[in-house]
């Protein structure tokens, strides 16, 4: 059983690792894997969820007292703006005081100064004592606490005061910045409509998008969005659908036409006939993959948290040892200095600019991506998108429009009409493109067809009067023995009688139009390879690679086979590999690659859910933009990184020879989170 605990005011990063670490430990919990960003931690268990609500409600307290635990709905998010109000009051306050006491005497000015540090730093003392109690003293709390009670007590007071004054600043920032962050994505995602117009005989009955059921025709107006996925009924609509797919051109539709939920009606009032529950629509899943994107952790992100849980208090004995050892060589008077230095080392070491900025990183990239109509399920594929080397892709609906037009007939013994008649009878209810376009060329009855059966990677198979058809390829019908004269260069669909052929339908497909340059901008963006795996004659693959500019191919491949061939190329290669596709066929290949791109638009649900990036309508274009904002991305993460650990690695080496002071101090870890905070954010803001 997987479940969604929602954590309501959780700002600490740090604490955040701590809860999921303990979740982790619970009896019948698997995994849990949190998501800062989000305030969301993902459960995997296999106890009562009233037992397990109860469980991580006593560790979230223990932690972090005022944070409230509950499972995720969907409306359970409430913004906590009054406590940030307190805070901001509080830091106010501590600062006129703090600017007060520059004009006061001596005496005065400690009292002040010590009202000061109570009215701003109480929350971060008392959080420090009760973990030290708990016997976790080892956090940003503890190093705060430390740093500005033993300046205070060494006769240092206002460095004390600023020391927690400008934590708490730099807290409150950090805090805007998350949560403006969070609301740019909600903004984004705020797909699913309050309402939905269902039309019941001559009333139209308003109900809420969980309530449309199958076969409701739904009414929506100009300027209202698509509750669930259905088809157009109305003549023609004209809708927006950058929300989707990243594009602001509007999208023209006519009657028949297949509709997606969260698109806006930029026209006329239209009809649509509900295809999908809501549960099972475009919108429901794209909402749920962004839910649940920030909690695929990046190696560099594990990595970060495994550094800050190591490096804290490594940094405390550090500090300790600077404190006693030189005194004992230099003299007990130079003992103060050296305590100063020590406090000066605690402030500079804090880990905070760290342990925010790199997830953030990764969640604005997400971000920026999801607004582009590109979906990247995690942060971890946002790490392995960065070194994408090899891309291959399926041809028909990826490479191709995959809008079959038939070309020919070869009907050998029978009316073409009639050879059409039975291939669809067979195909009907079938949702390939090839079955779609058959279909779209036959108008008239049906025979009655059972046993309907897919024959995996050639074709489909049923009965009709009591005898076996098929509809298969020509590799089927070579296989069984069958010479007919084949016009390699179109699709052909061969229809069988038992097992004698009737007749042949070719059909031929068109290239995209962004294709070629789909390819080209991919080998721009650093991919040094592109392959085209299909199941289509070697003739029209060698034809379509040599259009569009594919590097290789491998033809006439069955699913199984399509598997082989990426498991070869991730063998024979050290970047990663990337596979696109669309169908149902494609799943397994999609799960097997590095990295699975599905196409959201046109593809299927099951390759949809194989898939680590879903591209929310069917161009490949979008593949070369994804790795150019997951490299982006994996460059700010980096520069956090580097200038973190530089700055701060300075002002230690400064602050343990007494160069620098508290001030510096101050610096090294107020001033370097923000800037590392902003960087961040610029991940939202990558231009394609």
């Amino acid at each position: 059983m997987k479940s969604i605990i929602y954590l309501n005011g959780l700002d600490c990063p740090h604490c955040a690792e701590k809860i999921a670490l303990k979740c982790g430990k619970i009896n019948g919990v698997s995994k849990a894997d949190m998501d800062f960003i989000n305030k969301k931690m993902y459960i995997s268990h296999s106890c009562e969820k009233s037992l397990l609500l109860s469980d991580v409600t006593k560790i979230v307290k223990s932690l972090e007292p005022d944070v409230g635990v509950e499972f995720f709905e969907k409306d359970n998010e409430v913004e906590n703006s009054s406590s940030e109000k307190f805070d901001i009051i509080k830091i106010v306050i501590g600062l006129v005081l703090f600017g007060i006491s520059f004009f006061t005497g001596e005496k005065s000015a400690f009292v002040i100064l010590v009202i000061a540090y109570i009215i701003s730093g109480y929350e971060v003392v008392i959080e420090a004592l009760r973990n030290i109690l708990k016997g976790r003293p080892f956090d940003e709390n503890f190093l705060m606490t430390v740093a500005s009670i033993g300046a205070m007590i060494i006769g240092e007071p206002s460095e004390g005061v600023a020391v927690m004054l400008f934590y708490q600043i730099g807290e409150l920032f950090q805090k805007r910045a998350v949560n403006s962050s969070r609301r740019s994505i909600k903004k984004l995602m705020e797909l699913k409509p309050e309402y939905v117009s269902v039309v019941d005989g001559d009333d139209v009955k308003t109900v809420s998008p969980e309530e449309v059921k199958i076969g409701d025709i739904i009414r929506v107006k100009a300027g209202e969005r698509v509750a669930v996925d259905g088809i157009l009924l109305s003549d023609n609509a004209t809708l927006d659908m950058s929300s989707l797919t990243g594009e602001s051109l509007p999208v023209n539709m006519v009657k028949e036409n297949e509709i997606l939920s969260g698109c806006i009606n930029s026209g006329k009032v239209i009809d649509i006939k509900a295809t999908r529950t809501y549960e099972n629509s475009a919108v429901s899943k794209l909402l749920e993959m962004v839910q649940n994107s920030t909690s695929q952790k990046s190696k560099t992100e594990k990595f970060i948290t495994r550094f800050a849980r190591v490096y804290t208090p490594i940094v405390v004995i550090s500090a300790l040892l600077l404190a006693v050892i030189p005194p004992l060589f230099l003299g007990f008077d130079t003992f103060s200095d050296w305590i100063y230095r020590a406090l000066v080392f605690l402030v500079i070491s804090c880990p905070c600019a760290l342990v925010i900025s790199v997830p953030l990183s990764f969640f604005a990239g997400i971000g920026c991506a999801s607004r582009n109509g590109i979906l990247i399920k995690g942060a971890k594929f946002i790490e392995q998108l960065s070194d994408c080397k090899i891309v291959a892709f399926d041809k028909t609906g990826t490479i191709t429009k995959g809008e079959f037009k038939i070309q020919k007939i070869n009907a050998e013994k029978i009316s073409e009409n009639e050879l059409l008649k039975i291939a669809s009878s067979v195909e009907k209810g079938s949702v390939p493109p090839i079955a779609k376009s058959i279909l779209s060329a036959y108008n008239g009855e049906y025979y009655e067809s059972s046993d309907v059966k897919e024959i995996v990677g050639y074709g489909i198979k049923g009965v009709i009067n009591n005898e076996e058809v098929f509809c298969v390829s020509s590799g089927y019908v070579k296989k069984l023995g069958i010479d007919f004269g084949d016009d390699e260069t179109f699709t052909s669909v061969c229809v069988l009688k038992n097992n004698e052929l009737l007749g042949v339908i070719y059909l031929g497909d068109s290239v995209k139009e962004t294709s070629k340059s789909a390819i080209r901008n991919l080998y721009n963006s650093g991919v040094l390879k592109t392959v085209m795996l299909t199941g289509d004659k070697t003739l029209i693959a060698d034809k379509i690679s040599k259009e569009v500019g594919i590097s290789d191919f491998k033809a006439e491949l069955l699913p199984e086979n399509k598997v082989s061939e990426i498991e070869k190329l991730i063998g024979e290669n050290s970047g990663v590999v990337a596979y696109v596709g669309d169908g149902i066929n494609d799943a397994p290949v999609i799960a097997r690659a590095d990295i699975g791109f599905s196409m959201g638009n046109i593809g299927s649900d099951v390759a949809v859910e194989a898939s680590d990036v879903v591209i929310m309508n069917d161009d490949i274009d979008k593949i070369s933009q994804a790795i150019k904002i997951s490299k982006k991305t994996m460059s700010i993460a980096r520069q956090n990184i580097i200038f973190a650990l530089s700055v701060k690695a300075i002002i230690l080496i400064l602050g343990a020879i007494g160069i620098s002071n508290m001030w510096f101090a101050v610096f090294a870890d107020v001033g370097v989170s923000f800037i590392a905070v902003l960087n961040s954010l610029r991940a939202m803001k990558i231009k394609l």
